[in-house]
């Protein structure tokens, strides 16, 4: 059955729709366009008034300038520790906790539930004196531990996974206890691999977080050696403008820091969307 043609209204409408989301997407196209631009051009070219959509001169002077000289390397290379560690640690306890809250005889589930939604409701902000005396306590500040503890459990990633393991027939557990498997297998062997959508939607959430990682290091960390990729990021653009050195950072080292920054987003996000968009939907649809 053909569909029924729009009248002038429902053109009218999607025309305004169109335009409109045209120009959202133009107020985060160009400036990725112009920082890609800017980060591959030569030093006078970047300091150039204006937005630059293509590269005048083509150079990648600001690329070696802010890994070499300015040792981006070393906050690039403790970002990738504590987004890896703090991942993947993540993913497991959040995991482990959601099949635990799935148990039928598990006594006092609803409570426990209603508590982790509690947490949820609690700002970062109302803790942040507190976790910093309790790291100051523990001896972790100034060091990466501190990174990867922070957030390692999150209420919102429990109670997604564990929505995805009351999808999976509790029969399928049932039928393996009797043939002799213990918790710890049915865990690894069936709930797991029947939930990939949630572990790539959790995943996902906590790398581009922990990736993105600001406040938890600078509330945690304040020696250079130490520092992640965002805290150097601030240094780099923001510290720069306000302290008198010889050297110049020019546009072009910034926009590059911004990119490199970047690309790391850029790879894993094509590889996870599709469990992403599905881990979402399911996630939020069962009870």
């Amino acid at each position: 059955m053909k569909p029924m043609p729009k009248g002038i209204g429902g053109r009218v409408f999607d025309t305004i729709n169109i335009v409109f989301l045209l120009l959202l997407v133009s107020t985060m196209v160009i400036p990725f366009m112009n920082t890609i631009a800017l980060a591959f051009s030569t030093n006078f070219a970047s300091m150039q008034p204006g937005i630059v959509l293509w590269p005048k001169e083509f150079s990648v002077e600001g690329f070696t300038t802010v890994w070499n000289r300015m040792q981006l390397y070393i906050p690039f290379t403790n970002n990738v520790i504590v987004t890896v560690i703090g991942t993947v640690g993540h993913v497991l306890l959040c995991s482990m906790a959601g099949y635990v809250l799935v148990q039928p005889l598990l006594p006092g589930k609803k409570l426990m539930v209603s508590l982790i939604l509690v947490t949820m409701t609690i700002p970062g902000e109302a803790i942040m004196i507190p976790l910093y005396v309790v790291n100051k306590e523990l001896g972790l500040l100034n060091t990466l531990t501190a990174l990867v503890m922070s957030g390692l459990v999150s209420g919102f990633s429990v109670l997604l996974m564990r929505n995805f393991f009351l999808s999976i027939p509790i029969e399928m557990s049932e039928s393996a206890r009797m043939d002799g498997a213990g918790d710890f297998r049915i865990f690894v062997t069936m709930y797991m691999p029947l939930a990939k959508a949630g572990l790539a939607t959790v995943t996902l959430f906590e790398f581009v977080s922990r990736w993105n990682q600001f406040t938890p290091a600078l509330l945690y960390i304040n020696k250079a050696a130490k520092y992640t990729l965002q805290l150097a990021l601030k240094s780099l653009i923001v510290d720069s403008d306000t302290t008198s050195s010889n050297f110049i950072v020019t546009t072009n080292v910034r926009m590059a820091g911004i990119l490199i920054a970047l690309i790391p987003l850029l790879i894993i996000y094509p590889y996870v969307q599709k469990y992403f968009v599905k881990g979402i939907m399911v996630g939020a649809n069962k009870e």
